[in-house]
């Protein structure tokens, strides 16, 4: 027998809210493969395969509207996803390589109780500065996303009331 979930206990699995798994529902880019008799969302294993896709292509910072074209063919295969993760995974490990480098050079320096220069310094600095830029665009992005969505959701409810007049 297959195992299926319903939307509070995926929510719990995969740390998602119930809202959100609703409002993937709503626009049609994540739906249950069946519903209980008594009306509540079932998910089975290939909807979790489907979830995570999602969430991979959302981690990489593609919007709903362009997640829901990949996953019916419209845009990228499967294969360039994954190539584009693992670019992506290839470029984050280059630059806190780069700013380990950085940090060991300067460490050795002051362990040998040598002065760091100038250029030294400046260079630790540029490279901390490129790591941390990239952790707030990332973070950005993702609260740019958050208030799309909350901005979508508040747009349905007025359209909701609007028609309930």
């Amino acid at each position: 027998m297959k195992q299926l979930w319903k939307v509070g206990e995926l929510a719990k699995l995969t740390g998602l809210t119930i809202r959100t798994l609703r409002f993937y529902d709503q626009i049609s880019l994540f739906s249950p493969s069946a519903h209980s008799e008594s009306g509540h969302r079932l998910y089975n294993e290939a909807d979790l395969s489907r979830l995570q896709q999602i969430l991979s292509l959302k981690e990489l910072g593609l919007s709903l509207d362009e997640v829901k074209s990949v996953l019916t063919g419209e845009q990228f295969s499967p294969l360039e996803i994954v190539s584009l993760q693992i670019a992506r995974l290839k470029e984050n490990i280059r630059m806190e390589q780069n700013l380990l480098l950085e940090l060991e050079y300067v460490s050795n320096l002051m362990s040998l109780k040598e002065p760091v220069t100038v250029d030294a310094f400046t260079k630790l600095l540029e490279t901390m500065k490129k790591s941390h830029e990239k952790v707030i665009i990332e973070r950005r992005l993702s609260w740019e996303r958050r208030l799309d969505l909350l901005g979508e959701l508040l747009d349905g409810k007025s359209d909701e009331s609007k028609q309930g007049s």
